[in-house]
Order: structure tokens, then C-alpha cells, then sequence
């Protein structure tokens, strides 16, 4: 099974032609179809369109628009978008018209993600749209009561939203059995294998007997992502979402020098003018620090890391994303996958280590074309690693030494005239 290149491009203003499936994986367009089709246009099922409709969802994003005609037809998929573009509808629709009622323990329908907490923001989308087709829809994964969940898919599920470590748990008991899954999905597959995770998916996809559709989704299709699509998709059709450069184009980027002891209420001071930030840190015990410092300087936050309990984390996001918790602290790994909306602020407390992790930590807070504020905070003998951090991403802003009682810290636009010094590269860094 060869992989063929994308096939089809589209960005947030622009839908392109190409929507059906031709030879090699290349996608046309059928010649019917609407230049900006609705969900029913592109094959949803009526009372999906209804349970879309009753929750305010009336037109597909790009990267539904591109890929549910394909994958209602049967079509292996590979999607390629990053997180915050709409794939959990894009996979999530077709898939559930194409599941059949299960038996116990044999679900038809199966759902991959890297994260505990990306596992529950599937499970939130698809169990309301499943009980309109009469279809069960439930989330497993590691830190919850292993024999729970085992009661739970003894008692017959159709859709399984599940992480690796914890389905082969399943199946190794014998809990769960994977020989009569007909429609896969593997989402966020670069964050599989950025995780470890590629041998037990490939591991799950080996024991996956029958014929089924497989549906990929991921921000980028580099070496293990692409061995993962020419091994085990079949004439996949390729789509992508191809997305501006958005720490260039729709944020707003802040260096500020701060001294160790002022640090943290440096932090409190941009929390408490900002509304919801996102604060990433290294470490697991900086992420305990962090939020107790904050919580002295009378800031409401709370962690997420892979040592807290998943209900503990479960109800920091819950709380962070319905915005009665303002501060959201998280280490690089328990935040990958999250899909949040309405971030105004994300606050680098430790400066990344790349500039891909700038990237990824940064576009928490730009969503479907929504602008935002980026801040790095900088102690003295970082200031050489964040210059060459500036100068990969093609930035160039001053580092500006601030103090925690600068009232100018509640309102950040008040630092986007006069820090910006030009863009390496000719690039365009401040708007």
C-alpha cells in the first residue's frame, strides 16, 4: 500500500474542488457538489444534521468539508490539519453512520488518540451525535478503575474512544476484542509517535483481523506518521487543511526579562489582567510549583502533568475551559492534543526548548483565525538560547526586563508598539 501525495489543499477563506475520490488516491470533485456544501450536501445522515443543527453547528470547517463525502463513502482517509481544525466531525460523522450495533464485548467501531484528556473531548463530541443513530459511545483509558471500564465494555459498546496502553490492557484480559472493528481512526498520529506510542498502535492494528476503513488524521506525515499510512491504508485519498504560519500572522509575541524571585507574581500580574491563560512549563514539579506560587499571589489555577489523578486533571480542564478557572498550568506532554478554546493568553514560564515546541505551545491561543498573546518570560542566562530560539522562528523582538508591579502588565497590548525590531528572513512577525 503506497501513499500518494496530498491530493487536495484548502485554508480557512478557501474550499478547494477536490472532494471525491479518483484513481491513486486523487481526489475529484463531484460535479454536483456546492462550492461551501453543508453537512447535508456531503452525505450526513439527517438526524446527525438535526443533533448538529440543535447544537448551533450549521457549516462544516475545511477539513469536513474536504474529507466526510470521501469517508461516508468508504474511502480510506489520510487528513492532515493541525488540532483546533474540526477533525473530530471530520472522522467522527462517517463513522458513526457506518457503525453497526455491536455485541458484547466486539465493538465495530474504534477511535485512537495519544491522550487521556483528548480521549474525553472525542467522547464529549460523539456520544450526544451516537445517541441520535442509537449508538454507545464511551472513552477508555490509563488512570481510571481498570475493572470499571471492564464492566463497561463487557455491557456492549459500538464506539470505543481509546488510548493505546489501556486497549491492549483491554485485550490482553480479554475484556475487549478487536476482530470485528470495521471502521478505525487513528487521530493525532504525529503526537503518537512524538509520544512513543507508533509500536502499540501498530501492535493494535496487527490484531485488527477483519476489512475495515482506516481514518488518519494528523498536523504532519513525517517518517512514522507516513510508514504508519503506507502500511496499513489502502488507496488512501489525501486531504489537507494548509494552515498560514499562525505565530507570524495572528498572534502577538512578548519577551519579557525576569528576575528569579519576581517571576512567578510577574505571571500573577499577567493572569490577573489577562482572563484565560494557558502557562507551560518543563517539569512536573514546576507545574506544582507554579500553581502554588500562583494561589499565594491570589490567582485561581490549577495543574495538569501525568502525576496527577485524571479526575484531578479532568476537572482543572473542565474548570479552565468553561472559564471559572483563569490559570491553567501544564507540562509539554499532558498538554498535548487539548483542543481549548477562547485562550487569550499563553505565558512560556519556561522558554521551550525548540522552536517547534514554541510553535505547538503558541497556537493554543490562535483558533480558527482567532488572535492572541504570546508571552515569554526570560531569566538572565536564558536570554542567548530564547535569541537563537527568536532568530529559527524567524522573530525579532526586544527583551524587555519588566517587574512585577509594572501596572502595564494588565493590559498586554500596551507592549506591542515599541518591542518589535524587524523579522529575520523578512518575515512579519507584528501587525
Amino acid at each position: 500500500m503506497s501513499a500518494a501525495p496530498p491530493s487536495s489543499a484548502a485554508t480557512a477563506e478557501e474550499l478547494p474542488e477536490d472532494l471525491g475520490a479518483g484513481s491513486r488516491g486523487v481526489a475529484r470533485a463531484p460535479r454536483d457538489l456546492p462550492a461551501s456544501p453543508t453537512f447535508a450536501d456531503l452525505g450526513v445522515d439527517d438526524r446527525l444534521v438535526k443533533a448538529l443543527e440543535a447544537s448551533g453547528i450549521a457549516h462544516p470547517f475545511p477539513i469536513q468539508a474536504l474529507t466526510i463525502a470521501d469517508a461516508v463513502a468508504g474511502r480510506d482517509v489520510c487528513g492532515k490539519a493541525k488540532t483546533g481544525s474540526g477533525k473530530t466531525l471530520a472522522f467522527g460523522l462517517p463513522l458513526l453512520m457506518r457503525t453497526a450495533k455491536a455485541a458484547s464485548k466486539h465493538p465495530r467501531a474504534l477511535v485512537l488518540v495519544p491522550t487521556r484528556e483528548l480521549a474525553v473531548q472525542v467522547t464529549e463530541v460523539l456520544e450526544p451525535l451516537g445517541e441520535a443513530l442509537g449508538l454507545q459511545v464511551r472513552a477508555v483509558y490509563g488512570g481510571t478503575d481498570l475493572e470499571q471500564q471492564v464492566k463497561q465494555v463487557g455491557r456492549g459498546v459500538d464506539v470505543v474512544v481509546a488510548t493505546p496502553g489501556r486497549l491492549i490492557d483491554l485485550t490482553d484480559r480479554r475484556a475487549l476484542h478487536l476482530d470485528d472493528i470495521t471502521t478505525l481512526v487513528v487521530d493525532e498520529a504525529d503526537r503518537m509517535a512524538d509520544m512513543g506510542f507508533m509500536p502499540q498502535v501498530e501492535w493494535l492494528l496487527r490484531h485488527m483481523t477483519v476489512k475495515r476503513q482506516t481514518l488518519l488524521f494528523s498536523a504532519t506525515l513525517d517518517s512514522a506518521v507516513d510508514q504508519l499510512v503506507k502500511r496499513y491504508l489502502e488507496d488512501p485519498v489525501f486531504h489537507e487543511v494548509a494552515s498560514a504560519q499562525v505565530t507570524v500572522s495572528s498572534m502577538e509575541h512578548v519577551f519579557f526579562k525576569v528576575h528569579q524571585l519576581d517571576k512567578a507574581k510577574v505571571a500573577a500580574a499577567i493572569v490577573a489582567g489577562a482572563g484565560k491563560t494557558l502557562l507551560f512549563v518543563r517539569t512536573k514539579r514546576g507545574a506544582d510549583r507554579l500553581v502554588a506560587d500562583l494561589r499565594e499571589a491570589g490567582v485561581r489555577a490549577a495543574a495538569i502533568h501525568g502525576d496527577l489523578q485524571q479526575r484531578v486533571r479532568e476537572k482543572a480542564l473542565a474548570e479552565f475551559t468553561d472559564g471559572r478557572l483563569p490559570a491553567l498550568v501544564a507540562t509539554d506532554v499532558a498538554a498535548r492534543g487539548l483542543d481549548i478554546e477562547g485562550v487569550d493568553v499563553v505565558v512560556h514560564y519556561d522558554p521551550p526548548e525548540d522552536h517547534k515546541a514554541y510553535l505547538h505551545r503558541s497556537g493554543r491561543t490562535a483558533r480558527a483565525g482567532e488572535s492572541g498573546v504570546v508571552v515569554t518570560l526570560v531569566l538572565w542566562d536564558q536570554e542567548l538560547a530564547v535569541e537563537r530560539l527568536q532568530k529559527r522562528l524567524g522573530l525579532r523582538f526586544k527583551l524587555v526586563e519588566v517587574f512585577s508591579n509594572d501596572p502595564r502588565l494588565k493590559d498586554l497590548s500596551s507592549w506591542r508598539e515599541g518591542t518589535h525590531v524587524g523579522v529575520a528572513g523578512g518575515g512579519n512577525a507584528s501587525r
